[in-house]
């Protein structure tokens, strides 16, 4: 890994949305436990402390001015934007340093405050579904995606709604140190490895309702953790401290399917994400936790009627045919 150090600048206001910021943080902090050398700084257009849109209070490290140049710089989200216009304090902090970082990138709502600087001008962008056709009306230079997750163009980089940071946060990291660390960070979290980019919003593992059990949902937590781990219905059972028949009843009467499907339905949206990120068929499914490709091939044919190296050329070309 690289022995410089990367500074990281988040960017707050009043009204900011408290797990747009710490959700990157406990990204970039997880990765300097990995060896990484992210340093963070919190920063206020005044350089006094805000207020989240919780009513939490947020310090600040100081404003902009005082802020060495950054490598990375993260503008967070908060339901104030749109609703609101973007002040000309926040708009010229975040101008600022903007034109100081090696690479911009916003979470949710964030999207306004770069589309209110011009910094989108001409750029692919994208922002939560329910807020992508006000920022296309609000700013008709940018180009929208609706349902992209998240977006790179060039060196500046969008996302969707708050969890999406983290999955951005992720892509930023992976960039940095490798795909491996990002899996790691991704696994100590306990979140869902990666999405790719272009995967929709409405992708798949986001349809659902998760489970009401919190039993089941804990299930979902262990195998994201550790998709390759031993997930028999005796072992989940013996860690949740049910019997297997209390655990295969609540997956019948919730779910209306078995422990082992269930399993088998987390590992095929890690695998898919994988092909998405472009790692072979074979290694995703090892990574997913599969026994064999022909295991993960089966699952691929019976959910969507295709192989999964014909999935991932469709998503290849997907990607290369898209503007910009």
């Amino acid at each position: 890994m690289s022995s410089a150090p990367h500074r990281v600048a988040i960017l707050v206001y009043d009204g900011v949305a408290l797990l747009d910021v710490a959700g990157p943080a406990e990204v970039f902090g997880e990765a300097n436990r990995l060896g990484a050398d992210y340093r963070i700084a919190l920063l206020s257009a005044t350089g006094t402390a805000v207020t989240s849109s919780t009513g939490i209070r947020i310090a600040v490290d100081g404003s902009p001015a005082a802020e060495p140049d950054p490598d990375t710089f993260v503008m967070p989200g908060g339901a104030v934007y749109p609703r609101a216009p973007v002040t000309r304090e926040l708009t010229d902090a975040t101008r600022e340093l903007a034109g100081r970082s090696g690479r911009v990138a916003s979470v949710c709502s964030g999207a306004f405050v770069l589309g209110a600087t011009g910094l989108l001008d001409g750029k692919r962008a994208t922002t939560h579904w329910k807020i992508a056709g006000e920022l296309a009306e609000r700013h008709p230079r940018i180009q929208v995606e609706p349902d992209a997750i998240y977006v790179r163009d060039g060196t500046t980089y969008t996302s969707a709604g708050v969890t999406a940071g983290i999955d951005l946060t992720l892509a930023l990291v992976e960039e940095d140190h490798g795909a491996d660390v990002s899996r790691d960070v991704a696994r100590a979290l306990v979140v869902y490895l990666q999405r790719a980019g272009g995967q929709s919003q409405f992708s798949a593992p986001l349809q659902g309702p998760p489970p009401r059990s919190p039993a089941l949902r804990t299930v979902v937590d262990l195998v994201t953790a550790d998709p390759g781990g031993n997930h028999s219905v005796d072992e989940l059972a013996g860690h949740l401290h049910l019997s297997p028949r209390h655990l295969t009843r609540l997956f019948r009467e919730e779910l209306s399917t078995t422990p082992a499907r269930y399993v088998e339905s987390i590992r095929f949206g890690i695998a898919r994400s994988l092909l998405d990120q472009g790692h072979t068929a074979t290694r995703a499914a090892s990574l997913a936790g599969f026994p064999s490709y022909e295991s993960l091939r089966r699952v691929f044919a019976r959910e969507l009627s295709v192989a999964p190296a014909a999935y991932q050329r469709r998503v290849s070309t997907a990607r290369r045919d898209a503007p910009g």
